[in-house]
């Protein structure tokens, strides 16, 4: 058992409520003092990452004692330094640690742990959990399991919805899961239809079958993943409206029969049919709508008796009429943006109404105030179709937390995003008065998140943001596929001017190096401890060559008295000068160029200068020696090689098939998500490198194979 210790951190949000909010909160801690309440002094939290830590930050808010559970990856992991105690439950594989049920319970037996607080995803939806601690006497922080099982499966949420009177969408909900019953249902609704996971949420499970020909295909794909994620691969097949909105309603339930609603989010940007900017309250959305809304969610809500923390999910077309689309039985990644509107702990609700007290604040209690927005920081590359990556957080830095800027995160600069998880890195939440200055302040936010190790999804996010239909309030879940051109632009040569800094914070980095050389050598004369280029009676000019992508970009430097440089690129000609400062741990470069002064954080590893500006980013290459890089890259050239890191789940050729350019080879598990793997070009099957339930790494050769041409003759 790993014992840790950690300080509290207070509710980012508090000291933006108003007056009136204030009030409400201290009535609130007022009556909660004179309420009888179960006796919660420590909690389990059965989950990893930032939603662990999110958890514990609350607990240890409240003075209740917090157990982590963790894999063999997760060992040296954030949440497990946060926790008062820590147990190692298995393996990486979230199978046997994450969603090992008798494991989790035996660690709430050994911790003497009151409650168990699931997070989201992994067990926080399964009905067979909350029995197994309702059986265990062990609280389950969330809502009954009948609640659970009834909202769980999709075909019995509609059924339920529709005989409360909530608008549900057109579709098919029934037992018979037969391919052509299936099929026969989806031509009964007319294409194209959404084939969904009967358990389940988090776009896992969901497939989107535009014609009767790709049907058969897109429903075999879905059920894969629904096994995988959820050990149930039964589906429902609806139709699919075009470019609808996805809008959502948290609702909370007590055990006294009380039912709240706090309002909309929308959460309608989205890819891969997961979400990745959400927002509170919905744009566009008046009063009445708002009103209907709220009223659906909580008739929803007590129509399965709810209690506890909940989503209604509804999709909404360009008319604002909504439809039911299913309920998430559980706390939303997305639920900070309710609480900086309503100034609520969420978490806190979960844990006080899971001890058997009434709600703290009532329907005409809770105030809708400002706007927010959360954009979800992922370990991916959107210019790759968004593929997930896993790799080393080498450098991290973010803008300062305060009481309008959340940072949800379970990692730290060093830690590793495995790939055996959910490639989510963080969560930035914002608020401000209105949508406008908020999604100014989330703009702003994201220029100051930095990050070197792996691809990320920032630069992307910054691009959505800013696009003018997006800052219209004009969202849909359409939205990155109808503006892709102007959301991935053809990447532009880097600026001369940004190469030219690239050149200087390099020079000056030498120059550090070579000061600290001389000042621990005995030979203060020493060739190695100067940099400065001097020269007597010549003037000297280095010769630098940097790397803008795949273009090698030449730049002639001049040293000058008094430490500027003259840098020269093709006919153009730049004064520069500058230096390197330390500020609160992070290194800047204070450039002048031709006069224009800049100030950007500057890393540089693994051969490249990375450059944080408050406008972008650039990164720049050094090359490297022939000698260095000489690298077979022969499986690269003559067959599929793995995108990801990730295991192999389904293989479809074996040596000597033939193939097409496009064909299915082999389907990967990478991140919680599957990935199909395809024939480059049209050849025959050499060698199949990998079987079903191998680990390849990225850029493994997985399939050799030869030109048809080649092999004819």
């Amino acid at each position: 058992m790993a014992l840790v210790l950690a300080a509290a951190r207070g509710c980012c949000c508090l000291r933006a409520l108003r007056r009136q909010q204030w009030n409400q909160l201290q009535r609130f801690v007022k009556w909660a003092s004179t309420t009888g309440r179960h006796n919660i002094e420590k909690i389990l939290i059965a989950n990893r990452g930032e939603i662990a830590c999110r958890v514990m930050r609350t607990a240890k808010k409240m003075g209740v004692k917090s157990v982590a559970v963790y894999s063999e990856a997760d060992r040296n992991s954030m949440h497990v330094a946060m926790a008062d105690e820590a147990f190692c439950i298995g393996p990486a594989p979230s199978q046997q640690s994450y969603l090992a049920m008798e494991k989790i319970i035996q660690v709430a037996r050994v911790s003497a742990a009151q409650a168990i607080h699931p997070g989201y995803g992994f067990l926080s939806e399964n009905t067979e959990f909350a029995e197994l601690c309702k059986q265990e006497g062990i609280i389950f922080i969330g809502p009954p399991s009948s609640a659970i099982r009834d909202m769980g499966i999709k075909s019995t949420s509609k059924a339920i919805m529709s005989a409360a009177g909530v608008p549900v969408v057109e579709g098919y909900h029934g037992e018979d899961q037969s391919d052509e019953c299936l099929k026969d249902h989806a031509k009964r609704i007319g294409y194209p239809v959404m084939i969904k996971a009967v358990r389940g949420g988090g776009g896992k499970g969901m497939r989107i079958a535009h014609s009767e020909k790709e049907f058969l295909d897109q429903l075999e794909s879905a059920r894969r993943e629904a096994k995988k994620s959820f050990n149930d691969d039964a589906m429902l097949i609806e139709k699919f409206v075009d470019n609808p909105r996805h809008v959502e309603v948290q609702v909370f339930g007590d055990q006294h029969g009380n039912a709240v609603h706090l309002f909309e989010r929308d959460c309608s940007v989205q890819r891969r049919h997961q979400k990745i900017i959400e927002e509170a309250p919905g744009p566009g959305i008046n009063s009445e709508v708002r009103k209907r809304l709220g009223e659906a969610a909580v008739k929803a809500a007590k129509a399965v008796n709810y209690v506890g923390a909940g989503t209604v999910e509804f999709i909404m077309d360009s008319r604002h009429n909504f439809y039911f689309m299913e309920m998430n039985t559980r706390l939303q990644v997305e639920h900070p943006v309710t609480e900086m509107i309503t100034g609520t702990d969420l978490v806190e609700w979960q844990l006080r109404v899971a001890a058997g007290e009434k709600l703290p604040l009532m329907q005409e209690e809770i105030l809708l105030r400002g706007h927010a927005f959360e954009a979800r920081i992922y370990a991916e590359d959107p210019n790759n179709n968004f593929m997930p990556g896993a790799g080393p957080l080498l450098h991290l830095s973010t803008p300062p937390p305060d009481s309008f800027t959340r940072i949800e995160t379970g990692v730290r600069q060093g830690d590793e995003v495995s790939v055996h998880y959910d490639p989510m890195i963080a969560k930035l939440v914002v608020w401000a008065e209105d949508r406008q200055a908020a999604l100014r302040k989330l703009r702003y936010s994201l220029h100051r998140y930095n990050i070197v190790g792996l691809s990320t999804n920032i630069d992307f996010l910054l691009s959505l943001s800013g696009h003018p239909q997006f800052e219209a309030g004009n969202v849909h879940t359409n939205f990155i596929p109808q503006h892709h051109d102007e959301l991935f632009p053809t990447k532009k040569a880097t600026p001369p001017e940004v190469m030219c800094q690239a050149a200087l914070g390099l020079i000056l980095k030498e120059k550090m190096q070579t000061d600290a050389f001389r000042d621990q050598s005995d030979d203060k004369f020493s060739p190695f401890a100067s940099s400065t280029g001097r020269r007597i009676n010549i003037c000297y000019t280095r010769k630098l060559s940097l790397l803008d992508g795949e273009n090698v970009v030449d730049i002639a430097v001049s040293y000058n008295q008094g430490g500027s440089y003259n840098m020269q690129i093709q006919d153009k000609t730049f004064l520069i000068s500058g230096e390197i400062v330390n500020e609160d741990d992070t290194v800047y470069l204070r450039s002048s160029v031709n006069g224009t002064v800049c100030k950007s954080r500057l890393v540089i590893l693994d051969n490249t200068i990375y450059l944080f500006f408050p406008e972008g980013s650039a990164q720049v290459g050094l090359p490297v020696p022939k000698y260095l890089s000489a690298v077979s890259s022969v499986g690269m050239q003559s067959g599929a090689v793995a995108p990801m890191t990730g295991t192999v789940e389904k293989v479809f050729v074996k040596a000597g098939d033939k193939v097409q350019i496009g064909d299915p080879l082999m389907v990967m598990i990478a991140m919680k998500m599957e990935h199909t793997i395809r024939a480059p070009k049209a050849g025959v099957i050499k060698k199949v490198n990998f079987q079903e339930g191998g680990q390849a790494n990225r850029h493994a050769p997985l399939v050799e194979f030869v030109d048809e041409e080649a092999e004819s003759k």
